[in-house]
């Protein structure tokens, strides 16, 4: 099955991406998910971002460790770690933060889900399921962040100043 999706997301020019732990699965899943990204990789529409054995502290843990590797080689003083640097060695440093997360199923938290890139993204929440979050309920979401102001940490009397 996953192979013919994967064709079927070439022939739509979808560049495909899997971040997460890949050591759990088994040798021919992870090849065959190398291979998918292999195949996709120079597609130029949709951006796909699969999230499998994922978490937001594992990512930024792994991120750190790439750091203090650098440190530890004395490529990188410590003094000089800034947060773009910790951001770039992220799952997907190279695509933007996202500005909406959309929650479904009632839950009110992030679950471990991309936490360095959601600081500053606004939150929707549903009661609804994924299965049934159709164009309605998408549209609905849209309103809602359309309303919003959005501040990036930022008081809002900080915000209509810098107007």
């Amino acid at each position: 099955m996953m192979k013919s999706e994967v064709k079927r997301l070439y022939k739509n020019n979808v560049k495909l991406r899997i971040i997460g732990n890949r050591s759990r699965f088994s040798e021919k899943l992870r090849k065959a998910m190398t291979d998918a990204e292999e195949l996709t990789k120079n597609n130029t529409g949709l951006h796909l971002s699969i999230a499998a054995n994922y978490g937001g502290r594992m990512d930024i843990t792994e991120a750190t460790k790439v750091l203090c590797r650098r440190v530890a080689k004395g490529e990188l003083n410590p003094e000089n770690i800034t947060d773009e640097m910790l951001q770039a060695e992220l799952a997907l440093s190279d695509l933007p933060e996202p500005d909406l997360l959309i929650r479904t199923g009632g839950e009110k938290r992030v679950s471990n889900f991309l936490l360095w890139q959601l600081a500053y993204a606004e939150y929707y929440f549903t009661d609804g399921y994924w299965p049934d979050f159709d164009k309605q309920a998408l549209d609905k979401a849209i309103v809602s962040f359309s309303s919003r102001q959005r501040r990036f940490g930022k008081t809002g009397d900080q915000v209509n100043t810098q107007k």
